[in-house]
């Protein structure tokens, strides 16, 4: 297991992922405990949260631990994270002393952290929590940047709930959907990671090839079907996508070839409004579920019928958030402090 941080699901077996997923079927079933007890966990919030923020904070005092909250450039002190560089601009310290001071204080860090939708070259090396990973002598947990991991595991334990627990060969249409602006993809490369890895028949449905996942997360996609069965498939045809699935997953992402030129992105995507999800789409559907992370825009990214009908498990998929986080930091208290 890798017992240092929880980055990025690609770096944790099948084995450790279903691991994770029991623990937290357990935390489910009873929300107190002492697990944590004596256990702290500094929490870096870069971007706004809700679920995230929640589900950790309330997690740790329910099993007996402490979270810090920090906002850095608000409630803490701006950091930087280029080395080399002249501090003498808004920066007042370097994460290289930010990461090893907290790990003196704390028994784990989590780091929120989106791209700056500039420049995607840079935006796909993932500085800031790697910097964290580097420097910091406790475990590190990914609470969204690039990727999306305990969102992964969240919508995994979703799906397993309604299907059961063998997922293989169940048909899941990952859809792009409209939004009025460009979001991250760390969802949509999640969502594509893990259900592969969980051997389903994944479709990706976008407008087009600008809207295709990094090479990165499509070729993990394509390691994983290799190593666990399933398929994957590339479909720009919404009919046929969401033809007889059992799980629709949308979501909205920026085509990565126009970061950081959002004029040139938005007549594309303002032409494709017709991707929301709605009852005629899944009509076509096999009574398939349908999911998203939140927060979501209804009658945009889906329709009020399909967002309050019986087949939405967004709420299950949002709650588990709160059971699978207990989970990672349980397990990462258990494995990376030495304890």
């Amino acid at each position: 297991m890798n017992s240092r941080h929880f980055l990025n699901t690609q770096d944790w077996s099948r084995r450790e992922l279903d691991a994770l997923l029991d623990k937290a079927r357990g935390f489910r079933q009873s929300r107190q405990g002492n697990d944590l007890h004596g256990k702290s966990i500094a929490l870096l919030f870069f971007n706004p949260s809700m679920r995230t923020r929640t589900s950790f904070e309330l997690g740790a005092h329910q099993l007996g631990g402490k979270a810090i909250v920090l906002a850095p450039g608000k409630d803490a002190w701006p950091i930087e994270f280029e080395i080399g560089t002249v501090m003498d601009g808004e920066t007042e310290e370097h994460v290289a002393e930010v990461a090893r001071v907290l790990g003196r204080y704390v028994d784990l860090i989590g780091v929120r952290a989106f791209p700056k939708f500039q420049d995607w070259s840079v935006d796909r090396e993932d500085r800031v929590i790697q910097a964290f990973a580097d420097y910091s002598p406790v475990p590190v947990i990914n609470m969204e940047t690039i990727t999306h991991p305990c969102q992964e595991l969240a919508h995994v334990m979703a799906l397993q709930q309604h299907l059961g627990a063998d997922l293989r060969r169940r048909k899941y249409v990952l859809t792009w959907t409209y939004h009025p602006k460009p979001l991250n993809t760390a969802v949509a490369n999640s969502a594509l990671q893990i259900a592969t890895r969980y051997g389903m028949d994944v479709t990706l449905l976008c407008p087009n090839e600008e809207y295709l996942l990094d090479p990165r997360y499509m070729e993990f996609a394509r390691r994983n079907v290799a190593e666990n069965g399933g398929s994957l498939t590339v479909s720009h045809d919404i009919e046929s996508a969401y033809r007889d699935a059992d799980v629709v997953y949308a979501k909205s992402w920026g085509a990565l070839p126009y970061f950081g030129r959002w004029d040139q992105e938005k007549p594309m995507r303002d032409a494709h409004r017709h991707f929301i999800v709605d009852e005629a789409k899944m009509a076509l559907t096999r009574k398939g579920l349908f999911s998203h992370c939140l927060p979501l825009r209804r009658n945009v990214k889906a329709t009020d019928a399909v967002m309050d009908s019986a087949s939405c498990i967004a709420i299950d998929e949002a709650e588990n958030r709160l059971h699978v986080q207990k989970a990672v930091m349980v397990s990462l208290c258990e494995t990376g402090n030495g304890d």
